[in-house]
């Protein structure tokens, strides 16, 4: 699905999703699962097309599903526009098993 280069794709995300890394180093493939959450609770509209564009909606989908921790609205977002269920991503699970003074 990728129509450009790791490197166009990298520098083409608002800088601010690089806070804590060096933009520099980032290895798009590599860190796919990293940049994906980040764009999904950081990023803009801009760089959610961009990453579903670069990786495809099956891969953005399938990378979420394994992530430990997502936030609610990115989880809500990601069962929206690939419509799928909560219930299929391990974060939502994983935040199910952890009792805590809100959800117990």
């Amino acid at each position: 699905m990728k129509f450009m280069p790791s490197e166009t794709y990298i520098a083409r995300l608002s800088p601010y999703l690089f806070w804590d890394m060096d933009r520099q180093r980032v290895d798009a493939e590599r860190n796919s699962r990293h940049l994906i959450q980040r764009v999904l609770e950081y990023g803009n509209l801009d760089d959610w097309r961009l990453t579903r564009d670069y990786y495809g909606m099956n891969r953005v989908v399938s990378e979420c599903q394994q992530l430990r921790s997502l936030n609610p609205k990115s989880l809500a977002f990601i069962c929206a526009v690939s419509d799928t269920k909560k219930e299929d991503y391990r974060c939502y699970h994983f935040r199910q098993s952890f009792p805590t003074l809100w959800n117990s």
